[in-house]
């Protein structure tokens, strides 16, 4: 596999880390560039474990893996979006506000999980092709922890002219990604 290729699956597998990123930065109430990073390095550290695992687990588990991937995403970004949308529609006290200021590490994983999962059946896929592993796990990530990065300082710039539409924009995003990732492996939208 050459570098392009491995290019073109690094980004295609970023996209809907980036997406969320910019989601997150939507919610966030003032630019940090730490919780930033923080969150670049939940979605690149995950979009570059996850194709290792399925390097690892191999042609074993990979109907198992595929015929699932999809449902989970979807359960989690539908379960992060509609407490994103729950929470913008509710009162918005000093609590709330505290709460969007800091990162929540649960909501975070489960986010970087959601969206790298479509990345261990492509790991399952690089065992078939007998790519060398470490190259392209590290090239994936630091390609997402870019494009997360650039996504939460996007949603920010966006976030902070329309403060009180950013959260409930947010989780409705996510909810159509995850039906996004639903309904392309179903087969009902073509990928």
């Amino acid at each position: 596999m050459g570098l392009l290729e491995l290019f073109l699956i690094a980004v295609g597998l970023s996209m809907d880390a980036f997406a969320v990123a910019v989601c997150k930065g939507l919610s966030m109430r003032k630019m940090r560039y730490g919780q930033a990073a923080v969150i670049a390095l939940f979605f690149g550290g995950f979009q570059a474990l996850m194709p290792l695992i399925g390097w690892i687990l191999g042609r074993q588990f990979e109907k198992y893996i595929t015929s699932v991937d999809h449902w989970i995403a979807f359960v989690l970004l539908g379960l992060i979006g509609g407490n994103m949308i729950r929470e913008a529609l509710g009162k918005d006290d000093e609590e709330t506000v505290e709460a969007t200021d800091h990162l929540n590490v649960k909501e975070l994983l489960m986010m970087a999980i959601a969206t790298s999962i479509d990345a261990l059946a492509v790991g399952i896929t690089f065992a078939f092709l007998q790519v060398s592993i470490v190259p392209a796990v590290s090239f994936i990530g630091c390609t997402t922890f870019v494009l997360a990065f650039a996504g939460v300082c996007i949603g920010k710039i966006f976030g902070a002219k329309y403060k009180s539409r950013a959260e409930l924009l947010g989780g409705i995003i996510l909810i159509l990604i995850g039906l996004k990732i639903l309904l392309e492996h179903l087969g009902i939208l073509p990928f």
